[in-house]
């Protein structure tokens, strides 16, 4: 499974030569309780991740989740419950919580955006803007605050872009270039930037129209040129502050890099409550 591979990368960034503290303090038989507490409200994502984490560290640790998946936490509010070991407890410490932050920073991000966007039914989507390597755990994470998955990989759809434009030579040749090669079946997706290349992209016959950086002025006379002949997806400079702005030209999907690219972690703590020698 890919969430092994990244858990045992991650562990072996902090443990390939070992936790010269936690060995030299405790012996393996000492035992602890600890949870892991939310410092602040957030949408609680990656306990899956962090079970991986500390099972990979000891399969003897308890881990009990005192919250579930995709959960509206209050500050405070306990999440998780861990029993075990304290070397082990110690040496998964910062590598559950790493992921987890993150995971639940992506997730909390992604609700608001999502309700956002259902106010005008607008679906809201993201982006490839992941972290290198963690993009399986990004898209997860979004989906688990409730907005939805953009392509995963590049084979997942055609998505014609401003770099494949001008190195076919125009919209048009590149639209022509992928239908002679994959058929009428798959959906193709064009970048434009400007009215002009709309209308390029409606007559080469794509089926969903990328409007890239442009202002929500600019959004509703494209809309109104493609007048429902394909769908259309916003995408470029839209943050969590200015979504609403854009989802009110009432487009069909917005693309956000923010979702994943530039989010804040959220703050959770591991602390350990009861010490057993």
């Amino acid at each position: 499974m890919i969430l092994d591979k990244i858990v045992a990368l991650a562990l072996e960034e902090d443990l390939s030569l070992g936790d010269i503290t936690s060995d030299t303090i405790f012996a393996p038989a000492d035992k602890a309780r600890a949870f892991i507490t939310a410092k602040e409200d957030l949408v609680l994502c990656g306990l899956p991740t962090a079970r991986e984490v500390f099972g990979a560290v000891d399969a003897s640790v308890q881990f009990t989740p005192l919250k579930n998946e995709g959960d509206n936490v209050k500050k405070g509010e306990r999440v998780l419950e861990l029993v075990g070991p304290v070397i082990s407890i110690l040496k998964a410490e910062r590598t559950a919580l790493n992921f987890m932050q993150r995971l639940s920073g992506i997730a909390t991000a992604a609700r608001a955006c999502a309700e956002i966007g259902k106010k005008y039914g607008v679906m809201v989507v993201d982006t490839r803007k992941t972290q290198p390597g963690m993009r399986r755990l990004d898209k997860y994470a979004v989906r688990t605050g409730g907005a939805r998955n953009h392509r995963i990989t590049l084979a997942d759809s055609v998505m014609i872009k401003d770099n494949h434009i001008a190195a076919a030579g125009s919209i048009t040749r590149a639209v022509e270039k992928i239908k002679s090669v994959i058929g009428h079946t798959p959906k193709i997706e064009v970048e434009t930037t400007n009215l002009d290349e709309v209308k390029e992209a409606l007559q080469a016959g794509a089926d969903i129209i990328m409007l890239d950086n442009m202002t929500p002025q600019e959004i509703l006379r494209c809309k109104a040129e493609i007048a429902g002949r394909a769908v259309i997806e916003v995408s470029g400079g839209v943050t969590p502050a200015n979504l609403e702005e854009f989802c009110k030209t009432g487009v069909d999907v917005i693309s956000m890099g923010a979702l994943t690219h530039s989010v804040p972690a959220k703050d959770l703590s591991l602390k350990i409550v009861e010490y057993m020698k």
